[in-house]
């Protein structure tokens, strides 16, 4: 599975996904692409994308789109506040179809 972390998710949490080819869009040179060009840009290059960005699912129609998406939701974006929804966000990825949103965390 090949997994984009959106630019806003500590890269470090790519470590986490051990088995998945992780790559951050930043690395990429798209981390200043607002949503839609960044969606557009990645949607024959990866499964999934793994962002914090709450707005994104009400933004964009994601339905259509040939990866699909997981939000996570922590008190912050830091990667302490990340790492306990790994073992979820793993499950999730392995399970995560085209054009879904699974959210992960509250």
């Amino acid at each position: 599975m090949r997994v984009l972390l959106d630019s806003c998710v500590p890269r470090q949490l790519g470590n986490r996904l051990v088995g998945r080819e992780v790559r951050t869009a930043p690395e990429l040179g798209w981390g200043d692409l607002d949503d839609g060009p960044l969606l557009d840009v990645m949607a024959d290059q990866f499964d999934a994308l793994v962002t914090v960005d709450k707005s994104l699912p009400k933004q964009q129609n994601l339905s259509m789109r040939l990866f699909g998406v997981v939000v996570l939701r922590a008190k912050s974006n830091r990667l302490e506040d990340l790492l306990p929804l790994v073992p979820e966000l793993i499950e999730t990825l392995d399970k995560l179809g085209p054009g879904e949103v699974r959210d992960l965390g509250g």
